[in-house]
């Protein structure tokens, strides 16, 4: 599998900015161990250039007769190979070169068929849509393996996504141009297309897991037989004696909940007093003090895990090294001959990229409230990726909820290659 073109910009005219794409994508078509008959499209775009979402998708798809099918949607920030785009004009593209019988384009219009046999699937999903967790798990279950990667659209203008299948669309639906608001949208790939994917949190456990002991709707009463004010406030060492400072700790809390069955290994916190990929994070979004209870930004009932987290700096670099790390540890050979270990060296020294390490390209989903201010910086967030990765083609989007397994998180970063089978 050659490496897939790719191609980032950006202007106040959009039309600038896919000037300036094209020119990458092409230049890259013509060079040797690019792909240079791609297929398909990822097409990823900030919300200043949302309202010229058809005209972008009409342009680039023009321009580039060659692709038959494109995917993507709407961020309030794009990123690529070592930038990130925040609160200006963008667009990144990457082409991907795979078996035209291994992936499909779905849409509301463009359902995934019957006759496709999806392993995994990149997912975009507008997050006002009805039952959306439902819908997540729904598609999770029509994939062999039961994993999703993507996001939610995040726009503070038009919320748009981007689906155009060269197999058509659904009788009845009228003839879509491939770009639509609101439920889900992707490309569904076949067991022939390789992945290796991997969740970072952004947030550090401040307690141990407990079980939720009782609970009712949002408002979580008891944890581990206590009364669940009583244990948070334990927890972060305040009392609400001294309301303001109580509520100043609270404020920069949050929960790590793990639904009953989920968590490997029966806990939330990892022997490294980490997170595992299995939690998801929530707000605090108030407190009961009469019935001694929490409320928290989802459903909770009894049986599930619950550990107070904050969000930490330092803890998120290390975590995303990991995981970037562990991609890499899978992916390149157990033993390497003393030429092929030489030449990885070597590319890791010019971070440029090996075919030992088999990686076409990636698709990065982040939280739209991580990014390089999170990390410490401007663009920190996909610099430290690269560092950690390799100078392997790149693009994504930061989004307003991360989609992994079955699963819709915050805070979280969704990392996900394409690398040649074994």
């Amino acid at each position: 599998m050659k490496m897939f073109p790719y191609g980032h910009a950006t202007h106040p005219q959009w039309t600038m900015a896919a000037g300036l794409v094209l020119a990458q994508l092409r230049a890259q078509m013509a060079l040797h161990g690019y792909a240079s008959s791609p297929t398909l499209a990822l097409l990823y775009i900030t919300d200043h250039y949302a309202g010229a979402a058809q005209e972008i998708l009409d342009h680039l798809g023009a321009e580039l007769p060659g692709i038959t099918d494109w995917s993507g949607t709407v961020g309030v920030g794009v990123a690529s190979n070592n930038v990130e785009y925040f609160n200006e004009p963008a667009m990144a593209v990457m082409l991907c070169e795979l078996p035209s019988d291994q992936y499909r384009v779905f849409s509301g219009v463009s359902p995934l068929s019957l006759g496709f046999e999806a392993h995994t699937a990149l997912v975009h999903a507008d997050g006002n849509t009805p039952d959306l967790a439902g819908l997540i798990e729904e598609m999770a279950a029509r994939t062999a393996t039961g994993y999703l990667f993507g996001g939610l659209s995040a726009s503070r203008a038009r919320t748009v996504q981007f689906a155009a299948s060269g197999d058509g669309n659904i009788r009845g639906h009228g003839a879509a141009r491939g770009v639509f608001s609101g439920g889900l949208s992707g490309v569904a790939f076949g067991p022939g297309v390789h992945l290796v994917s991997r969740v970072t949190q952004g947030c550090q456990p401040v307690s141990k897991a407990r079980n939720v002991t009782a609970a009712e709707k949002n408002l979580v009463t008891m944890l581990d037989g206590e009364p669940a004010l009583d244990v948070l406030l334990r927890d972060l060492g305040v009392s609400l004696e001294q309301p303001q400072r109580a509520l100043e700790k609270i404020r920069n809390t949050l929960v790590g909940l793990v639904r009953s069955g989920d968590a490997d290994g029966g806990n939330a916190v990892g022997r490294a007093g980490n997170f595992g990929s299995d939690v998801i994070v929530r707000h605090i979004v108030g407190l009961d003090p009469g019935r001694r209870g929490i409320a928290v930004s989802d459903q909770l009932h009894a049986g599930m895990q619950l550990a107070f987290c904050q969000r930490d700096k330092q803890a998120a670099r290390a975590d995303l090294v990991r995981v970037c790390a562990e991609i890499r540890e899978e992916l390149e050979p157990m033993e390497l001959t003393m030429e092929t270990a030489s030449a990885l060296v070597a590319s890791q020294a010019d971070a440029a990229p090996h075919p030992a390490r088999r990686i076409a390209g990636a698709v990065y989903v982040s939280c739209s409230g991580r990014g390089g201010p999170h990390f410490g910086g401007p663009s920190a967030e996909m610099q430290i990726v690269r560092r950690a990765l390799g100078d392997v083609p790149l693009v994504g989007f930061f989004a307003g909820g991360e989609i992994a397994r079955h699963h819709l998180y915050g805070y979280t970063g969704v990392l996900t290659v394409f690398a040649q089978a074994d």
